[in-house]
């Protein structure tokens, strides 16, 4: 994919703190699929820290989250052979998400997010994520992902 999955959300739902382009607060998490995997990379401000050196833990959790999501988005695009942003619109919320903090994450590096659907149904989507600093796994999530109807067609 050349353009991030968040590139086809309907702009009345892209405001998301985690992953919405148009909100200019926000983290814009960006996630890649590349047919297998949903790939994301982010580089933390200064200002992400917990303690000098290393990175806040609600901000791991926040990148997991948002690229869980995306990455199921763009898997059902794909399972459905269907390009991303094509009607009906795909959507996904947070039903479960579970982080294991595996070592700190240092501030001062680009990460990187990998993750994969390991089961697609029809109402929900399990998606493990590997978050990485350098070669280091540093952070490991696995996310309930459940389909919902798009709040912007709900009106």
């Amino acid at each position: 994919m050349e353009q991030p999955i968040q590139n086809f959300y309907p702009d009345e739902v892209s405001i998301c703190y985690g992953c919405g382009r148009l909100n200019e607060h926000g983290l814009h998490v960006q996630t890649y699929w590349n047919g297998e995997e949903g790939v994301a990379r982010f580089t933390p401000k200064p200002y992400h820290t917990a303690f000098p050196g290393f990175v806040y833990g609600g901000l791991i959790a926040s990148l997991i989250d948002c690229h869980s999501m995306g990455t199921a988005i763009a898997a059902t695009y794909h399972a459905e052979g269907r390009a991303p942003g094509s009607e009906p619109e795909v959507t996904y919320v947070t039903g479960n998400l579970n982080v294991s903090y595996l070592k700190p994450t240092p501030i001062n590096t680009e990460l990187v997010l990998r993750a994969r659907v390991t089961e697609l149904t029809p109402r929900k989507a399990l998606v493990s994520v590997s978050l990485l600093a350098g070669d280091q796994e540093c952070a490991r999530g696995e996310v309930v992902a459940v389909r919902v109807k798009s709040r912007a067609k709900m009106g």
